[in-house]
């Protein structure tokens, strides 16, 4: 966003200006244009989240409840051509922890949603029967899932893009585990992006909402200065492709720095009650071992489906 400048008071740069509200025990749905002190305070994300989760939900509500509502929200950076930054940040209340649950996944759903218009999504109640939401060119409408509850999320990403025609929709939805309240089930995005912390995915199986479907229009980001961005972006993405650690990440996913993290003594080890579970312990879990041993199928000599090219 730019500063005041001749009494005007938002000039939505980095911003859609929007949040969509859906009410799944309605049907009814609602844009927010919130005002500018509100992106100035909370910028986005996290802190967005949580002013909407500690806004609408009351103490002591059910995190499987109608009251613990379900936020999706995105920063000002989000759809900005720069390298790593489309993510989405969801927050409800955990029903692992009792608290605010807050969760992060990447990949192109998170800069769809802000190219179809908003900046956020909070939904709140429990549908009477599965659903997914539609979101595109400013609209969003609540459809019929009956024929996707029970699937899993591969085959879920196929049936959608196959029924609406257009295979560069974003999706991100819960799989059978979600669907059970499983307590730490996660949200995933395009079928291998994982929101998979703090349970969200069992919070949005509460409320018997399969997905979300994106398809943004053809406006882009608002840019106070896009010339300048680009000029920072060009000569940093040759490092970012070049980098060791960023191609471990794209092998190994987050898991790939769970060694690190246990030799820094920063894991959660029995419920944080100490930072480190030993070297072997932590290597035999690692990403090297996920990916040697499962995903290439290293023992019986399968192939699982990843999604990746190596």
């Amino acid at each position: 966003m730019m500063p005041i400048v001749e009494g005007e008071y938002w000039v939505s740069y980095g911003y859609a200006g929007k949040i969509l509200h859906v009410d799944l025990t309605t049907g009814v749905i609602d844009i927010e244009e919130p005002p500018e002190s509100l992106y100035r305070t909370y910028l986005g994300g996290s802190a967005l989240g949580l002013y909407y989760l500690l806004k609408n939900t009351p103490a002591g509500a059910d995190p499987y409840g109608p009251e613990n509502i379900l936020a999706f929200m995105l920063s000002g950076i989000t759809g900005a051509p720069i390298a790593g930054q489309s993510r989405a940040t969801v927050v409800a209340k955990s029903p692992i922890t009792g608290g605010a649950g807050d969760s992060q996944a990447g990949g192109f759903w998170p800069a769809e949603l802000k190219f179809a218009g908003f900046d956020g999504i909070v939904v709140r109640g429990i549908s009477p029967k599965p659903v997914y939401l539609w979101v595109h060119n400013g609209e969003a409408e609540l459809r019929d899932a009956d024929r996707l509850w029970g699937k899993p999320t591969r085959e879920v990403e196929e049936i959608l893009k196959d029924e609406h025609e257009d295979p560069r929709i974003q999706i991100t939805q819960i799989g059978p585990s979600g669907e059970k309240l499983v307590r730490f089930a996660a949200i995933m995005n395009m079928a291998t992006r994982a929101h998979g912390r703090t349970g969200m995915g069992a919070v949005m199986g509460s409320k018997r909402l399969k997905a979300i479907v994106v398809r943004g229009g053809k406006k882009k980001l608002s840019m106070a200065d896009p010339e300048a961005v680009r000029s920072i972006m060009q000569p940093s993405l040759a490092r970012v492709r070049e980098d060791e650690d960023v191609w471990g990440l794209a092998k190994y996913g987050t898991l790939g720095i769970l060694e690190s993290q246990n030799a820094g003594g920063g894991l959660p080890t029995r419920s944080y009650r100490s930072g480190w579970m030993g070297y072997e312990r932590a290597a035999a879990i690692g990403g090297e071992a996920l990916f040697d041993g499962l995903l290439r199928g290293a023992d019986e000599g399968t192939q699982i489906k990843t999604g990746r090219t190596n």
